[in-house]
C-alpha cells in the first residue's frame, strides 16, 4: 500500500470512492511521479509538487496551482476555487476530464 492509499484508507468510507478516483486517474496519467505527503494532503511530485489533494469535511480539496486555477478558470465556474483551490461538492460527481486536463498542465510546467 502507497502512503497514498494509506491515507485514502483513513477517510470516512463515503469519500473514499472518489479519493480513490482522483488517485487513479493522477496516477494513471503520471506513473513516473512520486507519491508523497506534503502539508498533510496526498502529493504527486515531479520536478517539484504537481498537485495535491485532500479529504475536507464538505468537500474534495484539489490543489494544483494558482497557474492552473487561472489556466482554467472558465471551466470551472461551477465550483468554488480560491487561489491555489479547488473545491470538489460532495454530492457531485468529480470532472474526470477536466481534472486530467488540470494534471497534465501542471506536468508541463514543470517539465519546461
Amino acid at each position: 500500500m502507497t502512503i497514498i492509499e494509506d491515507y485514502i484508507s483513513n477517510t470516512p468510507e463515503d469519500r473514499q470512492a472518489k479519493l480513490k478516483q482522483l488517485y487513479t486517474t493522477i496516477k494513471q496519467l503520471i506513473p513516473e511521479a512520486t507519491e508523497k505527503m506534503s502539508y498533510g494532503m496526498p502529493t504527486f511530485y515531479l520536478n517539484g509538487n504537481l498537485v495535491h489533494f485532500a479529504n475536507a469535511k464538505n468537500h474534495i480539496g484539489f490543489y494544483p496551482a494558482p497557474t492552473a486555477i487561472e489556466a482554467f478558470k472558465h471551466e470551472l465556474t461551477k465550483f468554488k476555487t480560491s487561489k491555489g483551490a479547488i473545491q470538489f461538492p460532495l454530492d457531485c460527481e468529480l470532472p474526470i476530464e477536466l481534472i486530467k486536463k488540470i494534471v497534465l498542465f501542471r506536468l508541463e510546467e514543470n517539465t519546461k
